[in-house]
């Protein structure tokens, strides 16, 4: 069996239409033409600086605080973020991006600053988790950016492990600004092309917005409730 192969697909829908009490469907089912499409006119031909100045606007509604920077000065900016917030332990994705942005050097580097950096490791989950959970901060890079709502995409796999935005006490998203746009109807549409492709595709896609948050309890605003209790984007100018 090929990874990915779906297996007894047939005798699982037969079974499913079975308990329905009708035929199961066996024709392509066909998609509507919609007259009116009104999300793609949202921030419609916005530049990617103007789609940046409301992304940081919205960020003062989900409790982010959001930083510009560009390449060369990511690592600082980086490191001034992490003692703001008082983070001594780091976890980070096993990302080539970090490479690119001449970063894991750097993390080493950071020793000097009493901050410890660990890296997600695939072939050791369990203990990749344990060591989420206890980090101060985790950074991952953001894969698609939603300047409307101010959301961050992650796509997942194996040696990105969702622990790391989820677990520690304050969540760092890099953001490069080649990532942005305006609103979810452009992320899904890419992800949908993914599929049509056939391309394999993020085992798990999260789309965060700023800090875990709930209001179900009498609408009462809680930040941190059931994952990162603060969060920053890195707005960063593509290398």
């Amino acid at each position: 069996m090929a990874k990915g192969d779906i297996q007894n697909r047939d005798a699982f829908l037969d079974q499913i239409a079975n308990q329905l009490g009708r035929e199961r469907q066996r024709t392509p089912v066909q998609r509507p033409d919609w007259n009116h499409q009104v999300q793609w006119n949202v921030l419609q031909g916005k530049s990617q600086d103007e789609l940046l100045d409301v992304l940081e606007e919205q960020c003062k509604s989900i409790h982010t605080s959001l930083v510009r920077t560009d390449a060369s000065n990511l690592n600082e900016a980086l490191l001034e973020v992490i003692k703001e917030y008082g983070g001594e332990s780091v976890m980070t994705w096993y990302d080539p991006r970090f490479e690119e942005y001449a970063l894991t050097e750097a993390f080493r580097e950071w020793k000097g600053e009493g901050i410890h950096v660990d890296k997600w490791d695939a072939k050791n989950g369990e203990e990749s988790i344990r060591l989420a959970e206890k980090a101060d901060v985790g950074i991952t890079f953001s894969d698609s950016t939603l300047a409307e709502s101010g959301t961050v995409v992650l796509f997942n796999d194996k040696r990105k492990g969702r622990s790391v935005s989820l677990l520690p006490a304050t969540y760092i998203a890099i953001v490069p600004k080649s990532t942005l746009v305006p609103r979810m109807s452009q992320a899904t549409r890419e992800i949908h092309k993914q599929v049509e492709k056939g391309e394999q595709i993020a085992s798990c896609i999260n789309f965060i917005t700023g800090p875990s948050n709930s209001a179900d309890i009498e609408m009462n605003l809680v930040v941190g409730v059931h994952g990162p209790i603060k969060a920053c984007y890195v707005v960063v100018e593509d290398r």
